[in-house]
C-alpha cells in the first residue's frame, strides 16, 4: 500500500517511517506532510491508499484534511497525542488510532485491522467520529490516577486548581481530582457555560444563586467563590448576558 504521513512533528514524522519500514515491507511512504493545506495538495497528487493523520496540525485539524478530500479513495489510522480523542474513539467503537509514541506491536495491529476493512466501511466510521469529535462537548473525560472518569457538565458545580491539579465538585457532592492545571480544561468549559472568575476557580453559570458585589459567588449550594480584582468585570459581563436569556 502506498502510504501518507501527515503529522507537524518532523521527528515523530522520521520515527514513524522508520517503524513502517522495519515493520512492513508492503507499506511503501510517498509523502509526508505537516499541515492540512500541504497534505491536501499531496493527497491530491499522489492518490495514497492509506493515510497515517495526526488530530492536531499547524494550521487545522486531520478532519479538515479528510473533508477536503472526501473524493478520494484511502484509508486512514489517525496518530494522537490526546487521551481525549483515543476514549471516545473507543467509546463509539470507531477508527484505528495510535496513541504518540508510537510503539511497533501496536502498528501492526493497526496495519492488520485497517487493511481488513472496505473503505465505505471505514468512511462511516470516520464520519461517526467526527461528530463525536466536533459536537460531543456535554461531556469530559478525566484522566485520574486509576481509571478514566466521564463527567457530566451540565452537573458539575464549579472546578479548583491547586498546584496543578484540578478537583470537579459535582451537585451530586461527588468529588473527583485530575493532575493537570484548570487551563487544560477552560475552552471546553467556557463552551459549556462556565466562567473563570478567579485564577483558582470555574463555575457553571446556572449554578450561580447570587452574586455579592463585595465580590463574592454563591452558589445554589451554599458555597462561596471569591472573584479576583483582575477578573471581577469580565464576570460581570458574562453573569449578567447569561441571566439576560
Amino acid at each position: 500500500m502506498n502510504a501518507l504521513v501527515i503529522e507537524d512533528k518532523a521527528y515523530i514524522r522520521k520515527g514513524l517511517i522508520n517503524l513502517l519500514h522495519s515493520v512492513s515491507a508492503e507499506i511503501h511512504v510517498i509523502g509526508e506532510c505537516e499541515s492540512v493545506k500541504e497534505a491536501v495538495i499531496v493527497a491530491n497528487a499522489c492518490k495514497p491508499e492509506l493515510v497515517f493523520l495526526d488530530i492536531n496540525l499547524s494550521d487545522g485539524t486531520g478532519f479538515d484534511f479528510l473533508d477536503q478530500t472526501e473524493h478520494l479513495d484511502f484509508k486512514v489510522i489517525f496518530i494522537t497525542a490526546y487521551e481525549e480523542f483515543a476514549l471516545k474513539a473507543l467509546k463509539i467503537g470507531a477508527v484505528d488510532y495510535l496513541m504518540k509514541p508510537v510503539d511497533p506491536e501496536e502498528l501492526q495491529i493497526a496495519l492488520k485491522k485497517v487493511q481488513s476493512k472496505s473503505s465505505v466501511q471505514q468512511k462511516e466510521q470516520i464520519n461517526q467520529t467526527k461528530k463525536v469529535w466536533y459536537q460531543d462537548d456535554s461531556t469530559l473525560v478525566l484522566s485520574l490516577s486509576d481509571s478514566f472518569q466521564v463527567i457530566d457538565l451540565s452537573e458539575l458545580l464549579y472546578c479548583e486548581s491547586d498546584k496543578g491539579y484540578t478537583t470537579f465538585h459535582l451537585s451530586n457532592g461527588k468529588k473527583h481530582m485530575a493532575s493537570k492545571p484548570i487551563k487544560s480544561y477552560e475552552e471546553q468549559l467556557e463552551k459549556a457555560h462556565f466562567t473563570r472568575p478567579h485564577q483558582s476557580f470555574m463555575v457553571n453559570l446556572k449554578f450561580i444563586d447570587k452574586y455579592d458585589k463585595s465580590g463574592t459567588i454563591y452558589l445554589k449550594n451554599g458555597k462561596q467563590i471569591p472573584v479576583s480584582f483582575r477578573k471581577k468585570d469580565a464576570f460581570l459581563t458574562t453573569f449578567l448576558e447569561f441571566n439576560q436569556h
